[in-house]
């Protein structure tokens, strides 16, 4: 524990906070009177030792929490989640939880630790797993959205989440060859998604762990362009709580482009040839200005947006954003996929806007606990809505585009392209990892007119002057 306290220590430094070695041993003397049981009790005995200015309680209370709770906040929180989602019962939870481990009593090995620790519900063993990795790794505590989006793979890499899908698999269908009933089949298989998407978030967890141990994020925060170029991907919830400010300046900036645009076009544009006509009498000096005044008709919009775990963050803000643009075009359709495709037009028209989005990403729509398939998704939409694209149409595509592997039907999107304005797709992944693994862009790119990363705010503003213009 010794080790610990000073390393704890270090963490405050890195900080800001000024802890010496006098106090350390204060910290020790203290815990020898009051033990490390009593968890109220430690903190308060640290608290009291290691802590000498009223403006460092509030670090010492985020960087006590990060270092000796860990991810066990979220860990809990995923149970009461997957318990509230799926409606179960604590009692209910447990029952499903022992016929899980049933199944893996009766399974003849091949399953690594982390897909057994993590079907089977033993959650302190995923994080005992995780920080291994993460320990062998090394230095995972790099600033910068590049870096972290390179530690983020080299931890997938090392947990080897390729084959944990695969084994999942397996799970599955060693589940169907137990005599399971339909009913329970279908639990079972939703909780194994619901923990897949868990361990996405506790990577990303994690990973912010050892920025913040780091003293990293409280400098990247003094930047005033810090929410701006910060990747969605890398959201915390202190971020998801400023979207509803950060898409109402988006949207405001969006309205103000739009409304000179179209002023400009009652206006009308300069025309050149019909100005030289004019003024042929005057020997071309243009003393009558002759402007453009053809009617302006109002754009249309369609939107499909991927709200696949992949890309949770980036869809959270992006159906946002999608919400405030029905306010500025005259007809806009809304449409949400995962693998299912479904419209989101009227959710949108009804409800306000951080209800509207909830409702579209806890599943009232569509499945959301399936693999992603941009292809079937295309499809569905060809086959269904294709008469809802026009001349007039804008098509505006939201999603990584990662097709696990399925048929991409990059035909249905070319069809698509034919009979609309423009197609524009916008990627929250980086533009280097496009065209790696399951990664279809390759594919959809020639598709498009305009194809953009777009993983921050920064990037998305630019891309919207670009399409205003």
């Amino acid at each position: 524990m010794d080790d610990r306290i000073v390393e704890f220590s270090n963490v405050l430094r890195r900080n800001g906070v000024r802890v010496s070695l006098a106090e350390n041993m204060d910290a020790f003397r203290a815990l020898d009177l009051t033990g490390v049981e009593d968890s109220a009790l430690f903190r308060a005995a640290l608290r009291s030792t290691l802590i000498k200015r009223s403006s460092d309680l509030k670090t010492f209370e985020e960087l006590f929490d990060l270092y000796f709770l860990g991810l066990g906040a979220a860990i809990r929180e995923s149970d009461r989640k997957i318990m509230s989602q799926m409606g179960l019962t604590p009692q209910q939870f447990q029952a499903l939880l022992e016929e899980i481990r049933g199944v893996l009593d009766r399974m003849q090995g091949g399953l690594s630790p982390l897909t057994r620790a993590l079907l089977s519900g033993d959650m302190g063993q995923v994080e005992r797993l995780l920080r291994e990795a993460a320990a062998a790794e090394g230095n995972l505590g790099q600033t910068g959205d590049r870096l972290r989006m390179t530690a983020y793979s080299r931890l997938v890499a090392r947990l080897g989440l390729g084959a944990l899908e695969e084994e999942m698999e397996e799970f599955r269908a060693a589940l169907l060859g137990s005599g399971a009933g339909v009913e329970t089949l279908e639990t079972i298989s939703r909780y194994v998604d619901h923990r897949l998407r868990d361990l996405g978030r506790m990577i990303r967890d994690l990973i912010q762990q050892e920025l913040k141990k780091n003293g990293f994020l409280d400098s990247e925060r003094d930047r005033a362009d810090y929410v701006l170029q910060k990747s969605f991907a890398y959201y915390t919830e202190e971020d998801i709580r400023k979207m509803n400010e950060v898409v109402a300046r988006l949207a405001r900036r969006f309205k103000n482009r739009l409304s000179v645009r179209r002023k400009k076009a009652r206006r009308g544009r300069f025309d050149v040839k019909d100005t030289l006509r004019k003024n042929l009498q005057y020997g071309g000096v243009p003393f009558r200005i002759q402007l453009d005044r053809r009617k302006r008709e109002k754009p249309q919009v369609v939107i499909l947006c991927d709200i696949s775990d992949s890309v949770l963050n980036a869809s959270r803000f992006m159906l946002q954003f999608v919400y405030s643009l029905h306010e500025l075009y005259s007809k806009v359709r809304s449409f949400v996929f995962v693998s299912d495709l479904g419209e989101v037009t009227k959710l949108f028209e009804e409800n306000e806007i951080h209800q509207a989005v909830e409702m579209a990403l806890r599943g009232e729509i569509i499945n959301v606990y399936t693999h992603s398939n941009f292809g079937r998704a295309f499809e569905i939409f060809y086959r269904e809505h294709l008469p809802a694209v026009t001349g007039k149409t804008t098509f505006l595509i939201i999603g990584d585009g990662r097709n696990n592997y399925n048929r991409p039907n990059e035909w249905a999107l070319k069809e698509i392209r034919q009979k609309a304005k423009q197609l524009i797709w916008l990627n929250p992944e980086n533009r280097l990892t496009w065209g790696f693994g399951d990664s279809e862009m390759p594919r959809y790119t020639p598709c498009c007119d305009v194809v953009e990363e777009c993983r921050n705010i920064q990037q998305l503003y630019k891309v919207i002057d670009r399409i205003v213009s």
